[in-house]
C-alpha cells in the first residue's frame, strides 16, 4: 500500500479519492489549485444576488449509486433530498400543456402502457426505439441507430439526454446514452427518483468531503498549482509547484483529478477528450410560488427550472448558442420562461448567470474515444475525472465513481512499482 498519496485537484473526483484512500487509513494530500474545492460543483457567494449560489445546479438519481454512495461515506446523506417517487412535471410553452411523467417507484413499473403517466399525445409502441439501446453500437451516434422524432423522443428522451450528455442527443455516443437509460429508466422508477441540494452543493458534497479528510488526518492544500511531473524511469519522481518541489517515495502514489486540457498539458503523450460543450445557470433571487422542485421546460429558452427556498434556478445544457449574447439579453429571456412556468408576474429580480465554457467534454463518438482508462504508463500515477472512460457522460456519478476507479487502483498496488 502507498505511504502517501497525493491528490492533484479537489473537485468531486479527487474528492472521492481522497475519501475513500482516507478511510482505509492511507495518508491524503490533495493539492488544489484554485482557493476552493468542489470544481464544477459547488457553491459560493454572489453579490448581484447577495445569496449563496451554485456554479451550476445538478442532480443526482436514486440510481446514482457511487454518489450516494459518497455522501454516505461522508455523512452528509440527509443533505439530500429525494422524491419519494420518479415523477417529473412538464410544460410544453408552444403548447400551453401541463402534465406529469410519471416513472414510478418500483423496479418494474410499466408507465408507458398508462397514458395518465406518460406524455400526452404519445402511445405506448412510440417507446419501442428504446429498445436500440439494449444493444451496443460503439462509434455510432444516437441519430444512426435510432428515429430522433415524435412526441416519445421529443417529450421524453431529448430532454433527459439532452441533461446527461449535454449535447444533441442526436449527435452523442449512443454508447453514453445507453449506459443512461440502462441505469436509470431501464432499471425502473426505483432508479430515476431525483434528489436536489436544497442548501447547495458545497454543503452536501464538498464541506463535509473536507471535514471527513480532516478528521482522517488528510491535507488539504489550496492554491498550489501543479506545474510539472517530474517523470524519470517510468515513475513519478516529483510534483513541481513552480516555487517548490515535492519529493514523491518509493512507496508514494499520485492521483491526477484534474479538467481534461490540464491533464493534456501535465502528463506527456497523454490523449484526452479535447472539444467541450457549454452550461449555463440563471439564479433569481426570488421565493418561489407553491411550485415542484424541478419542472422540465420544452420550446423555451430554459430547459429544467428549480424551485429553492429563496430563489429560483434554471438550467440550458449545449448553451453554446447563447454564449455570445449580453448577459442581461440572456437573464430576461430566461425569466420570461420562468413566469410562464410558475405563472408569476414579478419583474425580473435579481439575478446572476453562470455560463461554464467547457462544462464538459462533447459526448461525441469521436470525443468518447479519446477518454483514458485511469491506469497510465507511469506506475505510480492514475488517473480521475469525469472525463475519462467511465462509461459515463460527465456527471457527477461519473466523477465520483473514477475517483473510486484510481483509489482502489492504489489500494490494489496497481499503481506503484
Amino acid at each position: 500500500m502507498a505511504r502517501i498519496v497525493h491528490i492533484i485537484g479537489a473537485g468531486l473526483a479527487g474528492l472521492a479519492s481522497a475519501v475513500r484512500l482516507a478511510a482505509r487509513g492511507v495518508a491524503t494530500v490533495v493539492h488544489e489549485a484554485t482557493d476552493q474545492a468542489g470544481g464544477r460543483c459547488r457553491s459560493y457567494y454572489d453579490a448581484a444576488t447577495a445569496m449563496r449560489i451554485d456554479n451550476g445546479t445538478h442532480i443526482l438519481l436514486s440510481g446514482n449509486t457511487a454518489a450516494l454512495g459518497f455522501l454516505a461515506d461522508i455523512g452528509a446523506s440527509g443533505l439530500v433530498t429525494g422524491a419519494a417517487a420518479a415523477r417529473y412535471p412538464f410544460v410544453d410553452l408552444a403548447t400551453n400543456e401541463r402534465w406529469t411523467l410519471d416513472l414510478g417507484a418500483g423496479r418494474f413499473s410499466p408507465w408507458m402502457f398508462d397514458a395518465r403517466r406518460r406524455a400526452p399525445g404519445t402511445r405506448a409502441t412510440d417507446y419501442l426505439p428504446l429498445v436500440r439501446l439494449l444493444w451496443p453500437s460503439p462509434g455510432k451516434t444516437l441519430g444512426e441507430i435510432m428515429a430522433c422524432s415524435g412526441g416519445a423522443y421529443e417529450r421524453v428522451m431529448q430532454p433527459f439526454l439532452l441533461a446527461a450528455l449535454n449535447i444533441d442527443p442526436r449527435e452523442g455516443a449512443s454508447a453514453l446514452a445507453r449506459a443512461v437509460v440502462l441505469e436509470t429508466i431501464a432499471a425502473g422508477g426505483h432508479a430515476c427518483r431525483p434528489y436536489l441540494a436544497p442548501q447547495g452543493l458545497s454543503v452536501a458534497f464538498v464541506e463535509p468531503a473536507l471535514d471527513f479528510l480532516r478528521r482522517h488526518g488528510g491535507t488539504v492544500m489550496f492554491a498550489h498549482q501543479l506545474r510539472r511531473l517530474v517523470l524519470s524511469d517510468g515513475r513519478v519522481r516529483g510534483l513541481d509547484f513552480g516555487d517548490s518541489t515535492t519529493a514523491i517515495g518509493a512507496d508514494d502514489a499520485v492521483v491526477l483529478a484534474v479538467p481534461p486540457y490540464a491533464a493534456g498539458a501535465i502528463v506527456p503523450g497523454l490523449r484526452t477528450p479535447d472539444e467541450y460543450r457549454a452550461i449555463i445557470n440563471a439564479h433569481f433571487r426570488l421565493p418561489p410560488p407553491a411550485i415542484a422542485p424541478m419542472i422540465g421546460v420544452l420550446h423555451g429558452v430554459a430547459e429544467w427550472i428549480f424551485a429553492f427556498e429563496d430563489r429560483i434556478s434554471a438550467t440550458i445544457s449545449d448553451a453554446g448558442r447563447l454564449l455570445e449574447l449580453p448577459r442581461d439579453q440572456v437573464a430576461r429571456m430566461i425569466w420570461q420562461d420562468v413566469q410562464r412556468v410558475a405563472d408569476i408576474s414579478t419583474a425580473l429580480p435579481p439575478w446572476q448567470l453562470v455560463r461554464e465554457r467547457r462544462a464538459t467534454f462533447a459526448a461525441t463518438p469521436a470525443q468518447n474515444a479519446k477518454r483514458p482508462g485511469a491506469v497510465t504508463a507511469w506506475r505510480n500515477l492514475v488517473l480521475a475525472g469525469d472525463w475519462t472512460a467511465t462509461g459515463l457522460p460527465a456527471t457527477i456519478e461519473g466523477a465520483i465513481r473514477s475517483g473510486n476507479r484510481a483509489a482502489d487502483l492504489v489500494l490494489q498496488g496497481q499503481a506503484r512499482p
